[in-house]
């Protein structure tokens, strides 16, 4: 079987045995697959490999009923280069209410990403811009259920050509993709001889630094560096989180294979000063470089960019609560995804190898009293909705971050990039 670029892993070097623990880590640590439960699975055609070994781990744990459903970039393309004008208007909301319906039915989530993070950048702006509006409204029934935790969900990678020669233009293609598997075997901690043990440890490294920063309950954070100066509101009773959650339905998973942050939730209103990306930024198919933006009263006031900057500016128009954060992360420059030196144009990695902000959609699980908020007692904690949510890097070993108690005393976090603790 082969069509554009899509073959079967025996025809690559990929290292089996790898793939198939993060086919299993994914199960088990990931989405935490309980006995009985459905999985819905998303994923490029190319990556049906692993989902055959995702398939398989998952009936091993007792799933129900696994139900893959694949993208493909050439039909992507398609719509872009030949659908009518009106089409860029629409979304497949049946399909995002059926997914809505089966989340409200506790059917866990996992989405495989994989497709080159470029693929539209070639293609009319206004048209991608359109496309990934009518996208986000339509999506927002299922996205709520994930933003709200309250099934199981889990995001990994494959391993896809065409991303593989983006992130590594001078290999050859099977030799590109050999090198990005190694990256994310490595990154999502498989070389390892047990993999779910050491997601395990990791865990609770990253339970330590959440338990105190919760135990300072900080009123702000606030980020100085070159072309930073931000001040960060945090949201009222807010609570940090990393590595593993415990969902809305008594499941604890792994949301993100990788994951080196901590994360909160700031407060919608609170956002004072500027900053800018130390990492570009790829946001479905477009390229966004050197984003520099301003922040009064917690909503951006002035943004700018040296690549993408009318791609930024129509994100920051999704919706009232676009130009507001709906989270905050730590992750120190000693990330091993920072250490590798790779921009993987893809926001599950680079977001773990550097702090980083997220316009948008807040997390409403990262309140103490986290427990079936309503939208009200979320807005009224100070907590973001919006229906987008897009991560992009601010940090580096360049960046110093102190917390701000409500006494005032400022207590330092950060030091060149790293933990003060």
């Amino acid at each position: 079987m082969d069509y554009r670029g899509v073959r079967m892993i025996e025809n690559t070097a990929i290292d089996k045995d790898k793939l198939d623990k993060l086919a299993q880590l994914a199960v088990y640590t990931g989405v935490g697959l309980q006995k009985g439960q459905n999985l819905l699975l998303t994923g490029p055609v190319e990556s049906l490999p692993l989902v055959r070994l995702i398939a398989k781990h998952a009936y091993k744990a007792g799933a129900g009923l696994v139900t893959p459903l694949f993208s493909d970039a050439d039909v992507t393309l398609s719509r872009y280069k030949y659908a009518e004008d009106h089409s860029f208007d629409v979304a497949a909301d049946w399909l995002y209410k059926g997914m809505g319906d089966a989340f409200d039915n506790n059917t866990a989530r996992m989405a495989i990403a994989g497709d080159d993070p470029m693929l539209l950048s070639e293609m009319d702006p206004e048209k991608v811009a359109r496309a990934n509006k009518a996208n986000s409204i339509a999506y927002k029934p299922a996205r709520e259920r994930i933003t709200q935790f309250d099934i199981n969900w889990n995001i990994l990678s494959w391993p896809g050509l065409s991303w593989a020669k983006r992130m590594f233009p001078d290999m050859e293609p099977l030799e590109a993709q050999t090198r990005l598997s190694e990256a994310i075997f490595l990154a999502s901690r498989v070389v390892e001889d047990d993999p779910v043990q050491a997601w395990k440890e990791h865990n609770s490294a990253l339970r330590e630094k959440t338990d105190w920063l919760n135990a300072r309950n900080f009123k702000d954070l606030h980020f100085t560096g070159p072309g930073t100066d931000l001040k960060v509101g945090l949201a009222d009773d807010h609570e940090w989180m990393g590595g593993a959650s415990q969902a809305q339905n008594g499941v604890i998973c792994n949301p993100n294979i990788p994951s080196e942050e901590v994360f909160t939730t700031p407060h919608y209103l609170r956002v004072e000063g500027h900053v800018s990306s130390t990492k570009p930024l790829s946001h479905q198919g477009s390229f966004i470089d050197e984003i520099r933006v301003e922040f009064k009263e917690g909503a951006i006031v002035d943004a700018k960019a040296s690549k993408g900057e009318k791609i930024f500016n129509k994100v920051l128009e999704s919706d009232d609560g676009a130009r507001r954060l709906g989270e905050v992360a730590l992750v120190p420059d000693s990330s091993p995804i920072s250490q590798s030196g790779l921009l993987f144009y893809n926001t599950l990695f680079d977001e773990n190898a550097a702090c980083h902000i997220a316009l948008g959609q807040c997390y409403s699980k990262c309140f103490k009293s986290k427990k079936n908020l309503s939208q009200e007692e979320i807005r009224s904690r100070g907590g973001n909705s919006s229906m987008i949510h897009i991560d992009w890097m601010i940090g580096s070993k360049e960046i110093d971050i102190d917390g701000v108690s409500f006494n005032g005393e400022i207590i330092p976090v950060f030091r060149k990039g790293e933990w003060c603790d």
